[in-house]
């Protein structure tokens, strides 16, 4: 039986992926906050873009997950780096990859109210919306890795 989607639910799984993207943005042009924040409030959030349609996302966790991803960039790093392999580094990984890792990280540092698996499912999710079956088997791997050193659940 196909039981209808929690709107809930796929607000957060819509904000999960803006804020990724958005992380993104910043990073590659270091578009300051408050601009990269009302740029996505006013012209992609729930707007139709290129003959797509974006789906409505919960604004206040949007804005949470880039704002405090921003702010807690290098606990969150720390914790990233943790998880890599030796000789590994934050550089060496996609630009996308690794804002797909932050976004993560920061729920599971941060966001208590959010249960680890649903985190770690709904990054999985995102990675394969840009990634083949691989890189989302590592997005899980890392994202467990730090779950299990920031979260006591």
């Amino acid at each position: 039986m196909n039981r209808p989607a929690n709107p809930r639910s796929t607000a957060r799984s819509a904000a999960r992926l803006a804020a990724v993207q958005a992380l993104y943005q910043h990073q590659m042009e270091g578009t300051p906050q408050a601009r990269l924040l009302d740029e996505f409030h006013q012209h992609r959030l729930g707007k139709e873009i290129e003959d797509e349609q974006y789906a409505d996302a919960e604004v206040d966790f949007f804005d949470d997950l880039v704002a405090g991803g921003l702010a807690r960039r290098e606990e969150i790093d720390e914790a990233l780096m943790a998880r890599l392999r030796e000789g590994w580094t934050l550089a060496r990984l996609d630009k996308t990859m690794l804002q797909i890792l932050r976004a993560g990280t920061y729920e599971l540092i941060a966001r208590a109210d959010v249960p680890k698996a649903a985190v770690i499912s709904e990054y999985v999710d995102v990675a394969k919306a840009f990634f083949d079956d691989r890189e989302a088997k590592f997005v899980n791997g890392v994202l467990d890795g730090v779950a299990k050193d920031v979260r006591k659940d």
